[in-house]
């Protein structure tokens, strides 16, 4: 890293992933520092831990995880905290990590228990074993045919040198590291705001012009539609069902093996979210398609979700490519008195009161019926071309605003990896920095 200080003398490390290390450190086998730990769960009850490439080792209620639960825990191994658990079948892409946490992990993963707590500092130790050198290294020593059948076997990892600079340095190195993160932090956080306001701004936008135009001294009405308000005088009222065109979709026979996996792009209700749609999960078939409702739309089509709870009803999106769409989605296709662009735009702008119009069911779910109810407003066209280049226009410059806060979140997000690999590996010396900044704690 760029001006900061490095040690004063290396020695060669003698490994290909890193090619010197500072001269007071040591440098052992993971054998010399490590033993393998087996101990079982007699009745499984212990709380149950997960190992992620992303998270290292934490409990497995605070994931998203619904697959692969067993019916019963009992015969899984046991950790405790500080001890090192890989993930075998994963190691190769980093799924491990020091567990603060007793609990349970999979009979099959790998656990490894400090011989001399005293030689490391916990956090230094996690910090190290998940940096891109050794995950490298772990693939390197991995065993099997392809990525899906890899398995680093204890003897693999045993063989694996690891680090060891004195006790005291660890915490220092660890006081440097965990300072500059909650900065990063910090970063991130504020970009990730950026964005969320940039992404406001234009649904106000939208809102905005979708409902007054561009003129501010155009005289208004009331349009009599209450989350609306007052609208351009000039402007015309009508409902979807009289300017567009509506077209539910199907689902072809899912017993049907004929019908599935074919060259036929299918949408489905999930798959709207505001943007273009240029790619599906699923494909179906030509036979698949003359067989059932389900029916093929071009690109350019409005599409809107009609099922499902919470934020998927009432979402549109514009297909960009020809796909067919099934029951839970409807096509629009307006007549010459709507510009589809307009259209996407003012569903967009019309989001929360289309949500809410559906049934009074569990889901709420929407129909073809209710959506030709929904009142439309109707500039003349050569309006609707000025406010959809306006918004075109202002869209972009909010557009390069949000590519470059996530440029920065991404590049950050680099120097972020780069500081803790640089740190603990002794390529900078952060010593002197520590010592301040545990002076300035004290006082």
């Amino acid at each position: 890293m760029g001006g900061m200080k490095q040690y004063s003398v290396y020695k060669a490390s003698g490994l290909s992933f890193i090619d010197k290390v500072p001269e007071h450190w040591e440098v052992k086998r993971a054998k010399y520092f490590f033993r393998e730990i087996d101990e079982r769960s007699e009745a499984g009850n212990e709380e149950l831990l997960s190992v992620s490439h992303i998270t290292g080792v934490t409990p497995r209620s605070e994931k998203n995880i619904t697959m692969f639960m067993a019916e019963s825990y009992e015969g899984f191994k046991l950790c405790h905290p500080d001890d090192l658990v890989i993930n075998i079948m994963w190691a190769w892409m980093g799924a491990l990590g020091l567990s603060r946490h007793r609990g349970i992990v999979s009979s099959s993963y790998g656990v490894y228990r400090l011989r001399d707590k005293s030689c490391f500092d916990s956090v230094y130790l996690d910090y190290l074993a998940r940096i891109p050198e050794y995950v490298a290294e772990y693939h390197r020593r991995s065993q099997g045919i392809r990525s899906s059948r890899l398995r680093m076997y204890s003897d693999d990892f045993f063989q694996i040198p690891i680090f060891c600079p004195p006790i005291d340095e660890q915490r220092r190195i660890v006081t440097y590291i965990n300072h500059k993160l909650a900065q990063i932090d910090q970063f991130i956080c504020y970009k990730r705001r950026l964005i969320e306001l940039l992404n406001e701004q234009k649904t106000a936008l939208i809102n905005r012009t979708l409902t007054r135009g561009l003129n501010p001294d155009v005289p208004m009405k009331e349009s009599g539609i209450h989350w609306i308000g007052e609208i351009p005088e000039h402007w015309g009222i009508s409902v979807l069902g009289y300017v567009c065109r509506l077209t539910s979709g199907g689902t072809p026979d899912r017993n049907r093996q004929e019908y599935w996996n074919g060259e036929i792009p299918w949408v489905k209700t999930g798959e709207i979210n505001y943007n273009e749609i240029r790619e599906t999960e699923e494909y179906i078939t030509e036979v698949g398609l003359k067989n059932s409702s389900a029916k093929l739309a071009s690109p350019g089509t409005v599409l809107m979700g009609m099922y499902g709870q919470g934020v998927t009803r009432g979402r549109v999106a514009v297909l960009g490519i020809e796909a067919a769409f099934n029951q839970a989605c409807l096509a629009m296709y307006p007549c010459n008195l709507l510009k589809t662009k307009y259209l996407y735009y003012y569903l967009t702008s019309a989001y929360e009161y289309i949500r809410d119009t559906g049934n009074e069911t569990s889901q709420m779910n929407l129909s073809a019926g209710l959506i030709s109810k929904v009142r439309v407003l109707l500039p003349n066209l050569e309006e609707q071309s000025q406010i959809l280049e306006f918004l075109d226009k202002e869209f972009q410059k909010i557009k390069l605003a949000i590519a470059q806060a996530e440029k920065e979140i991404e590049l950050i997000q680099e120097y972020r990896t780069t500081l803790i690999s640089d740190t603990v590996t002794g390529k900078i010396d952060v010593r002197d920095y520590a010592e301040v900044r545990d002076t300035a704690y004290a006082s």
